[in-house]
């Protein structure tokens, strides 16, 4: 970490695991693994597919799928637009589709373009707490809703969606469910199966990963009903097509691997920096957390400060915290999933996202502690 910077950033982006450097940098290179895994007639080749699966097997047995049902993208963003656009060109129709007003902007965006195109879409909203309800999913399902999209970790607060408990509920009309996971894996156990989901977006850069690599979780049921998005070759099941990064898959499915054998350590680790934070800011008597009441992961702490000008003093600071999302904060705008969850614009601009992982230390979350108080005692000391 950079010596000037401590950083509280994770749910933005991961530093990739020592490891998975280890691991992409043996396919680069003459003396690598760098053939192109499509290549099958020559070792180079087969040398290049065998790593590429073997990353596919990783990755599908941290979510309890099977090897095949996993389709390698650029990312989650772009998984989002297979699974949705996908599906709806698919059916050759404008379906009905269901999605919540505090899902991230791949899929609100998403969703909006497939508006645009003639599909009806409705927004769930979450509850007081900042749950998405099985109860409100289900209020908003039509005999033509086709797909469901559903966040299972929230980016900008840390709740968990009971996807186990809706999963039923959409498939009682034939619809699909798909899910955004990229703030999810490795924090939060999934199995696909036991769940009920047909499709579910991934992003590696999240899990300690590269950048630039992601998969789509296919469900073998649902394959029939998603079009490419991207053609040229018949790659991954005919669903998406182009050379395989070989090193990128591979550094996604060490990701997986690593996070399979020490998600719980990490998750129970973090847990209790989490609680060391809030600990310490609690006597401020100015500090509130949003949506503290629903279920979450502890990773994400999205904190409300009662005191003007904190944000701007705050973000000077030497600690990398977020205002928002990464998304949101390159517009400028309010969150949308703070406003969402009841609070007004003015609150909304006095959050800020402190977001820790598998390198937070005691000692970054003391300064952490202390950066908050010392801003909080400067705006105190302006506003009298």
């Amino acid at each position: 970490m950079s010596a000037d910077l401590y950083y509280f950033d994770y749910a933005a982006t991961t530093p990739a695991d020592p490891r998975v450097i280890t691991s992409m940098v043996n396919c680069l290179g003459i003396e690598g693994i760098f053939g192109n895994p499509a290549s099958t007639s020559h070792s180079a080749g087969i040398k290049a597919r065998d790593l590429v699966e073997k990353a596919r097997e990783q990755v599908a047995l941290l979510i309890g799928a099977r090897a095949d049902e996993i389709i390698w993208t650029s990312g989650a963003t772009e998984s989002n637009n297979l699974a949705l656009k996908g599906f709806v060109e698919a059916t050759g129709t404008s379906p009905h589709i269901v999605t919540t007003c505090i899902e991230h902007k791949a899929i609100l965006d998403t969703v909006a373009s497939l508006e645009r195109r003639g599909c009806s879409i409705t927004y769930v909203a979450p509850d007081e707490s900042g749950a998405i309800t099985a109860a409100a999913v289900s209020a908003a399902l039509r005999p033509d809703t086709g797909i469901v999209s559903l966040m299972l970790v929230n980016n900008e607060i840390g709740t968990i969606t009971d996807i186990g408990a809706i999963a039923p509920i959409v498939h009682s009309v034939g619809a699909l469910l798909h899910v955004d996971a990229a703030q999810a894996l490795g924090k939060t156990s999934i199995d696909v199966r036991a769940l009920g989901i047909d499709l579910m977006s991934m992003s590696a850069h999240k899990v300690y990963g590269p950048k630039g690599i992601g998969a789509l979780y296919v469900a073998r049921g649902a394959a029939a009903r998603i079009a490419p998005q991207i053609h040229g070759g018949g790659h991954e099941r005919g669903l998406r097509s182009g050379t395989l990064a070989t090193h990128q898959i591979v550094g996604m499915g060490k990701a997986c691997a690593i996070a399979m054998a020490e998600m719980e350590d990490d998750t129970r680790r973090i847990a209790a920096l989490s609680e060391r934070l809030l600990t310490g800011i609690v006597a401020l008597d100015c500090i509130e957390q949003n949506a503290r009441s629903c279920s979450r992961v502890p990773h994400t702490l999205s904190l409300r400060v009662d005191l003007t000008g904190f944000l701007p003093f705050m973000l000077a600071a030497d600690l990398g915290v977020s205002s928002t999302s990464a998304c949101n904060s390159a517009d400028g705008t309010p969150s949308h999933v703070l406003l969402a969850i009841g609070l007004d614009k003015y609150a909304a601009a006095r959050t800020i996202r402190v977001s820790m992982g598998r390198y937070t230390t005691c000692e970054d979350v003391d300064q952490a502690i202390a950066c908050i108080r010392q801003t909080v005692n400067q705006c105190r000391l302006i506003v009298r």
